[in-house]
């Protein structure tokens, strides 16, 4: 299994998740955590705070539209798994977003940039764990 090389996408997604996670921070106050966001539009406590949660989600679900009007192709999906095996990843990535106080996003891009204690540890162990997971499926397991 080979994964493409792509800088110049990357670097550009990176930018402009980091400028939505300042414009969030800058904005409103808050912090630009997927996981986050979706529990409190799900579990919200007032009117305000759900408007801008589903906003952002919105335009999240929508983004692969905009790109499809902006190039004529939808963005390429190849998911290799079965969807009963999406929805115990979801579950566990869930699980694991509780236990450890935040999801990638927010300890990764917002956690670090502001020199949170917990995201410095956060984020070390979320890529060790993902190095290994792929090593044991693609060299293990053989996938």
């Amino acid at each position: 299994m080979e994964t493409a090389f792509t800088p110049v996408l990357s670097f550009g997604g990176g930018l402009a998740i980091g400028l939505g996670a300042v414009l969030l921070m800058l904005g409103l106050g808050r912090i630009f955590g997927a996981t986050g966001i979706l529990s409190g539009a799900v579990f919200f406590e007032n009117r305000e705070e759900l408007s801008w949660r589903l906003a952002l989600m919105v335009g999240m679900i929508l983004a692969p539209g905009l790109i499809f009007v902006t190039t004529g192709e939808m963005p390429a999906i190849n998911v290799p798994i079965s969807p009963a095996m999406i929805v115990v990843g979801g579950v566990i990535v869930g699980l694991g977003a509780s236990l450890g106080s935040g999801c990638t996003s927010g300890h990764g891009v917002c956690g670090l940039s502001r020199l949170s204690v917990r995201s410095l540890v956060a984020v070390p162990t979320f890529m060790a764990t993902a190095a290994i997971t792929v090593f044991v499926i693609r060299h293990v397991l053989g996938g």
